[in-house]
């Protein structure tokens, strides 16, 4: 009887042991994506609800007509939309050979004092391709045309 007994609490100690493992490896991987985890917003999101400007996170929708500005050096600024809501952007570095005006784009950065601070900047790559997210973005303010339609 007694080593039926000690069996069921070794069972238990195990699967006690087991369990906290679990709980630990989950917060520990959940602490280390804490950075690498971007959310997506559209121009109307950031615009209603700004983030704090601490968060990095991804904005996307489409450039501007006649919103690019080339400053010193590298220094671009441009406006991006989805049709709802437009949000200034400045980035420092060199833009995608396919980012031009009226094309979708997605920026990751930081919204610091009504500036998207973009750190990256993706463009379309090919002329029908544009990300899912932007899409949904663009379809929601009613600006979204497919361009695969009427084919």
């Amino acid at each position: 009887m007694a080593l039926k007994s000690l069996k069921k609490q070794r069972r238990i100690q195990v699967v006690a042991l087991a369990a906290v493992a679990l709980v630990i490896s989950t917060a520990l991987i959940g602490y280390a994506m804490r950075d690498g985890i971007n959310f997506f917003r559209s121009p109307s999101q950031v615009v209603e609800a700004p983030p704090p400007a601490n968060e990095v996170f991804r904005i996307g929708g489409l450039v501007e007509e006649g919103s690019i500005v080339r400053g010193q050096g590298e220094q671009i600024s441009f406006r991006v939309t989805d049709g709802g809501a437009t949000v200034p952007v400045v980035y420092t570095g060199v833009l995608p050979d396919l980012f031009t005006e009226n094309e979708g784009m997605v920026g990751t950065g930081r919204y610091v004092n009504g500036v998207f601070e973009a750190s990256e900047i993706l463009a379309k790559h090919d002329e029908t391709y544009m990300p899912a997210e932007v899409v949904d973005a663009l379809k929601e303010q009613g600006v979204y045309k497919d361009p695969n339609a009427g084919s």
